[in-house]
């Protein structure tokens, strides 16, 4: 880690002289280091990649303390578990060097670990594509047969023939295929465009990763083409390695030209590509792309400010439009999951086998599922706005009962078996924690982090249920935290307060408001283990608080949408009356000591929290802040903010850069220098706005992205904002 403490000149008010000093309890430093080497506790968790027709269930997992994964299969017909492929035995003592594109691809995913991250499966179950180190192996199931296919080259995103017999991938803005018989080239991209890779905003804001999908015949793929010629091209330096060149990537500010985006099927044989169109200029973003074992390819687009949404079913090369929608706010297309996306794509129309289609809408106010005919019209709701529905994970033919995540409590969450007969649903999970999950070939996987406690991850086949082994460790503390409820304006906000563990209720404590603040992300659930870090900073001698406030997500359309064209006002409003309420209940909360930290929509909460409310917060811990939403990327700020010249306003009242010279109370702004989501020119664009306000703050600079997956990075990051807190919130 390279800190630098960047002192401008100094304003009246800014600094505060300490008076009494407070006694400080002893950090707890092997929690701290426990957290940091195990990456917060998930290394050592199963991952679900792949369900097999035979009822495999095939995941990755990492050792406790390391990042590089294996592959691992649990039979649900005996609850028996073997490695299928170990790293080590690959790559011998070699290491894996990935590229710049596939950095950026795991950066998207959110993907820390290394080794096996993703496979692909044949539809008998039989061959597995597991992708590493450059070369492509493929492992038998049936005979344990391991073969490697060397592309010649870079190949991005491999995926594997539903027959088992091919290798797609890109290379250079063309699809290739690999097989044991050599390596080919499919396509020929004219100059300026690119086949296959989905745009930047696909990955990290539709939720698309994917730019190329097979034919379940094996016979076709259909792929996306994109011309980014007009789109900004932003160029991410580490400056810690100047003797290396800064990495191009298109990334479209808000305001700014998209990508153009469409699609084109070109035979697997190779020959011309057939292209297809729709209204690009009303739908410009191709949010889902299905190409399902029954009925036509489909796709789902979006317009560019994400109000309307058309459901297209393309049937040779000639789109024909199912179903559309309209939202004054903006529409969702379905919530992001690792196992979900193990399995399908979220958000798109899942196809039946009589030729009907099941569809997941917020048009009734809430989330409902609805079973439509193969032409798009409505044939009945399969439920109702009062059940809590949240998204659709699958469909299950064996009981022609749908599988979705729901609960009418925000803080939990259960998957539900619904039958389409109209039966009643029937709650695969326990009820006691935050479950996701998903289904493939009559299997459901899922994930549970428990109210209690811990993280089990398991297989449901038929009437027995098996645990997908976890390695990772567990904290060597039970968060104190308890979850309440206040009232702000007849609205009921959920709050956890975590008190120290050698808490003295006759002291009042100063205060730390972890926040988030942003849509599609909860800080408060039931799960006890989302709570282990606050624990360590509440030892450290505060009180933490979190609270979820209007524009997040579980809560209905209503509440989600409260935000649109200002995504700053009503989030600070409701962290802060909700702050307030839990402090007049609890008398050890001393909020005229209270400090707020965050990351990515949590730092810009936090800072922009410092400059408009220093009569609430005396510090605060800016990491990787959203300080001006004009340097953001289109799909995320625009779904929510509007064009800029929509909403010049919007964007100038929600702007760190508007109010940069009302800083009054000491900030620590904490970013990585290679974040290619939020990148550093927002922090830079904030320094040079106090600069000129003759303001200071403290910056620390990380040779990082935004996730921030090193341990010595992590360890340091906790310890400096502890430190921080300490400092200035101690008199």
């Amino acid at each position: 880690m390279r800190r630098l403490a960047l002192s401008f000149i100094i304003a009246s008010g800014c600094t505060h002289p300490m008076s009494t000093p407070v006694q400080w309890p002893a950090l707890d430093a092997q929690l701290l280091a426990d957290s940091a080497a195990t990456f917060n506790f998930r290394l050592g968790t199963p991952t679900p990649l792949a369900v097999t027709p035979d009822g495999a269930v095939l995941f990755r997992r990492t050792p406790p303390r390391e990042f590089v994964a294996d592959l691992y299969e649990l039979d649900t017909k005996t609850g028996t578990e073997q490695r299928l492929v170990s790293v080590a035995e690959l790559l011998g003592t070699g290491t894996e060097q990935l590229s710049d594109a596939e950095k950026a691809r795991r950066e998207r995913s959110r993907t820390a670990t290394k080794g096996v991250v993703d496979i692909d499966v044949s539809d008998d179950g039989r061959i597995v594509l597991v992708p590493l180190a450059g070369m492509l192996y493929l492992i038998d199931r049936t005979t344990g047969a391991r073969q490697v296919i060397d592309p010649a080259g870079d190949a991005y995103d491999p995926h594997l023939s539903p027959d088992g017999s091919q290798i797609a991938f890109v290379r250079s803005g063309d699809l290739w295929i690999a097989s044991t018989a050599g390596t080919r080239r499919l396509t020929k991209h004219p100059e300026g465009l690119e086949y296959g890779v989905a745009e930047f905003v696909a990955q990290e804001e539709l939720g698309r990763r994917r730019g190329f999908w097979w034919s379940p015949d094996s016979k076709s793929i259909a792929f996306q083409r994109t011309d980014a010629r007009t789109v900004d091209t932003i160029f991410v330096a580490d400056a810690r390695h100047p003797e290396q060149p800064p990495v191009p990537f298109k990334y479209p500010r808000a305001g700014t030209n998209n990508a153009i985006v469409d699609l084109g099927v070109v035979s697997a044989t190779g020959g011309e590509p057939v292209w297809t169109a729709w209204d690009l200029a009303k739908y410009p973003y191709l949010a889902r792309v299905t190409w399902p074992d029954h009925g036509p390819p489909t796709i789902v687009v979006l317009s560019r400010e994400q109000t309307d949404l058309a459901v297209i079913a393309l049937e040779g090369g000639k789109p024909r439009v199912l179903l559309t929608e309209h939202d004054d706010a903006w529409l969702n297309v379905g919530a992001s999951s690792t196992i979900r996306e193990a399995f399908e794509e979220p958000g798109s129309p899942r196809w039946l086998a009589d030729g009907n289609f099941l569809w997941a809408t917020e048009s009734r106010g809430d989330w409902t599922l609805e079973l439509r005919a193969g032409d798009g019209k409505l044939i009945r709701a399969i439920t109702t706005p009062e059940f809590g529905m949240r998204a659709l994970v699958g469909f299950d033919d064996a009981t022609s009962s749908a599988l979705v995540l729901a609960q009418t409590d925000p803080t939990l969450q259960d998957i539900w078996r619904v039958p389409l007969d109209g039966t009643p649903p029937v709650r695969l999970t326990d009820g006691d924690g935050y479950a996701e999950g998903g289904i493939e070939h009559g299997v459901v996987v899922a994930t549970a982090r428990l109210r209690a406690g811990g993280k089990h991850t398991f297989a449901i086949a038929g009437n027995a249920r098996h645990e997908l082994r976890s390695v990772a460790e567990r904290p060597k503390l039970e968060p104190t935290t308890e979850l309440t409820t206040v009232e702000l304006g007849g609205r009921k906000h959920y709050v956890a307060i975590t008190r120290p563990r050698a808490f003295d209720r006759n002291r009042r404590y100063p205060v730390l408001l972890k926040v988030y603040g942003g849509p599609h992300a909860l800080m408060v659930d039931a799960a006890r283990d989302s709570y282990v870090m606050d624990q360590w900073y509440a030892d450290a001698g505060f009180i933490v608080v979190r609270t979820d406030n209007r524009g997040t997500p579980n809560r209905g359309r209503a509440w989600e949408r409260a935000v649109v064209g200002d995504l700053l006002t009503i989030p600070l409003e409701d962290q802060i009356g909700a702050l307030q309420a839990v402090a007049a209940r609890y008398r050890e909360l001393d909020i005229s000591r209270t400090g707020i930290f965050g990351w990515s929509f949590g730092g810009y909460v936090s800072l922009l929290g410092l400059l408009l409310r220093p009569d609430i917060f005396k510090a605060a811990v800016a990491g990787a802040p959203v300080t001006d939403w004009s340097l953001y990327d289109t799909a995320y700020t625009e779904r929510y903010m509007r064009m800029p010249a929509h909403n010049p306003e919007g964007y100038k009242r929600t702007s760190a850069l508007t109010h940069a010279a009302k800083l009054e109370r000491p900030l620590l702004v904490i970013h990585g220098i290679t974040d290619d989501n939020v990148h550093f020119a927002n922090t830079l664009a904030l320094i040079e706005a106090l600069f000129v306000a003759s303001k200071r703050a403290e910056v620390i600079t990380l040779s990082s992205t935004h996730m921030l997956p090193d341990p010595k990075l992590s360890f340091a990051r906790e310890q400096v904002q502890v430190d921080f807190f300490r400092a200035h919130l101690g008199t």
